[in-house]
């Protein structure tokens, strides 16, 4: 479970996020929707620990982030191109993140075999092509299975969906439903894609101006009341 108690973040004293209180039980998988600079990528920054709040506190799995460190253990995460290492091959750098969780360099490969259709031949057989010189929706893969394939209890995703193809973006939604069913794993994803995000999540929580307007629980999910919202 995931436990936001009274967080609020405000940059050159302006208010940017500000959320009494929400709570993301175990094994659900949450959709943030919400224009740019509702507060989104703000809020996931927090959970990992990445920027402070001016008051308030985040509790991964009981874990209070910003007081002991334990909640990494456990946690996969994924926002931007800042969290890869551009140097480093695919493969290089899925052994550099295996380690990391005490996955040993001869079981990557088995971690990886579920992974391997989204990540196609290009990357899978690239032995000496560094990740700075794959496209934006390549690196974005690599990124988002190494968060993914080390089977962690939290999964946090900033705009997963973008710069991949169709049928990347389905086989994603897969990933993240089967991450979730077999291995328990609690998932919250940012996204202006509001079909993916409709489909995958089962709860959406939507933002505006740092506040949550509204929060869609399982069946409450209408795909055509948050396009009203979007497009009025």
């Amino acid at each position: 479970m995931i436990v936001i108690d009274n967080i609020n973040k405000s940059y050159n004293g302006r208010t940017v996020l500000n959320i009494p209180d929400l709570s993301i039980n175990k094994k659900e998988i949450l959709g943030l929707v919400g224009n740019n600079g509702a507060g989104k990528t703000t809020l996931l920054r927090l959970m990992l620990d990445l920027i402070k709040p001016e008051k308030g506190g985040i509790k991964l799995n009981d874990v209070l982030n910003s007081k002991n460190e334990h909640w990494k253990s456990f946690t996969g995460s994924y926002l931007d191109e800042s969290f890869l290492i551009d140097y480093l091959t695919p493969a290089e750098y899925f052994e550099f993140v295996g380690g990391l969780y005490s996955i040993s360099t001869k079981q990557i490969n088995m971690y990886l075999k579920p992974y391997e259709d989204f990540l196609g031949d290009e990357i899978l057989s690239a032995e000496n092509k560094y990740i700075r010189d794959f496209s934006s929706g390549n690196r974005q893969k690599i990124g988002i299975v190494a968060a993914m394939f080390i089977s962690p209890l939290i999964l946090i995703l900033d705009e997963p969906f973008a710069h991949l193809d169709p049928t990347s973006q389905f086989r994603l939604s897969n990933l993240i439903s089967r991450l979730n069913s077999y291995n328990g794993t609690t998932v919250i994803i940012s996204s202006h894609n509001l079909e993916h995000i409709s489909s995958v999540c089962s709860r959406i929580a939507l933002l505006e101006e740092g506040e949550i307007i509204n929060d869609f629980k399982n069946e409450q999910i209408d795909i055509d009341k948050l396009k009203t919202y979007f497009f009025s």
